[in-house]
């Protein structure tokens, strides 16, 4: 397999893209506010509700072929590992708005170049469920944002009723083979929070390659929830408590695999609602993450996950640099909803540097 390798000029900045990630940030903020005013309380734009919020071990495999042994995943051995488990709406809703979820992570003790404003020997991922970012570019963002803070201060009944008939969509089309981002997007089945892969959907620099990042479920424990469905009839914050019991019996293993990028044609960069056919370009694993049985949603964990700590793009070597348009739009618009979401809450944001930060 013969991989394509980065350089500068791989980008292609979209017309009038700074005017579509100003009025992301501008819209976003607005949605921040409102919700504000209804909670009581700044949370995050996207993935405000966490489900889990704990700590663990990524050990990057030896014996790495050169083109996976690059950045982070270049030298074999542990790291910390701190990581948060979400729902996908800005706003704390019941579990039967079930749209798409995140799993963001922070990998510590890590040295090298980094990004120009980032100061903690660290790496961020964020990873979300579905292999691709539907918004596809900064101009989609825009739009998609908009529809989403237009939606905000509607009833949350609207808001379920929209994610039913998303839900109800997609599997109509699962039954016949294929399959919607967007409606899964809106409308993602009630399935386990850890029973499921998670995508980087955006791509990445992996040091002189490009790639798109996945987890991947890896554990007996977890390949049995294969199954398991709430009833948010039952239960409205069901995915965290499911989330909290599972981590309170049992340890969670997920295999981190990267796709590099092999084909221009299919594979774009700047287009995030394509997905990369695995025909061009398979996950290959490169590091296991590990985390053992603990409790998940302390009081004192889950403040400092949700109020201080922040997770980005921008925590980055240099060799993980974020590409693409809705790439270069996340640069921008994590630090400023950052920095509004802090000062609504008086509260100073962390660019956490080390595991022993993290409260039990």
């Amino acid at each position: 397999m013969t991989y394509l390798r980065y350089s500068d000029d791989i980008e292609t900045i979209q017309p009038n893209e700074q005017e579509s990630i100003d009025g992301i940030i501008q819209g976003m903020s607005q949605q921040t506010e409102t919700v504000e005013k209804r909670e009581g309380h700044a949370v995050r734009a996207s993935h405000a509700k966490s489900s889990a919020c704990v700590i663990g071990e990524l050990t990057i495999a030896p014996g790495l072929p050169p083109e996976l042994a690059q950045g982070v995943f270049a030298t074999p051995g542990p790291h910390p590992v701190a990581i948060r488990f979400a729902q996908g709406p800005g706003e704390t809703l019941g579990d039967r708005v079930s749209t798409h979820r995140g799993m963001a992570i922070k990998i510590f003790d890590v040295p090298g170049d980094k990004l120009s404003g980032h100061d903690a020997d660290t790496q961020d991922f964020v990873f979300a469920t579905g292999t691709t970012f539907p918004s596809g570019t900064a101009q989609g963002f825009l739009s998609d944002a908009k529809k989403i803070g237009a939606a905000v201060p509607l009833p949350e009944g609207f808001k379920s009723a929209v994610s039913s008939l998303a839900r109800n969509v997609n599997t109509a089309l699962h039954a016949v083979g294929t399959e919607s981002p967007k409606a899964d997007f809106f409308g993602h089945p009630f399935s386990h929070p850890l029973a499921e892969p998670y995508f980087s959907q955006c791509p990445i620099r992996y040091g002189d390659y490009v790639a798109k990042l996945g987890t991947f479920p890896a554990s007996p424990e977890q390949a049995a929830l294969k199954d398991w469905e709430l009833d948010p009839k039952q239960d409205e914050d069901g995915f965290r408590h499911a989330a909290v019991r599972y981590f309170g019996e049992h340890d969670a293993v997920f295999e981190l695999r990267v796709q590099l990028w092999a084909n221009a044609d299919t594979q774009p960069i700047e287009d995030t609602s394509v997905d990369w056919p695995e025909a061009d370009s398979r996950y290959l694993t490169v590091g296991t993450i590990r985390i053992p049985r603990q409790e998940a949603y302390s009081a004192a964990r889950v403040r400092y996950f949700d109020d201080v700590m922040t997770f980005r793009p921008a925590h980055a070597l240099a060799a993980h640099r974020p590409l693409g348009s809705v790439m270069r739009a996340r640069l921008q618009v994590y630090h400023a909803l950052s920095k509004l979401r802090h000062g609504e809450n008086g509260i100073k944001a962390e660019n956490t540097a080390t595991i022993d930060q993290i409260p039990a």
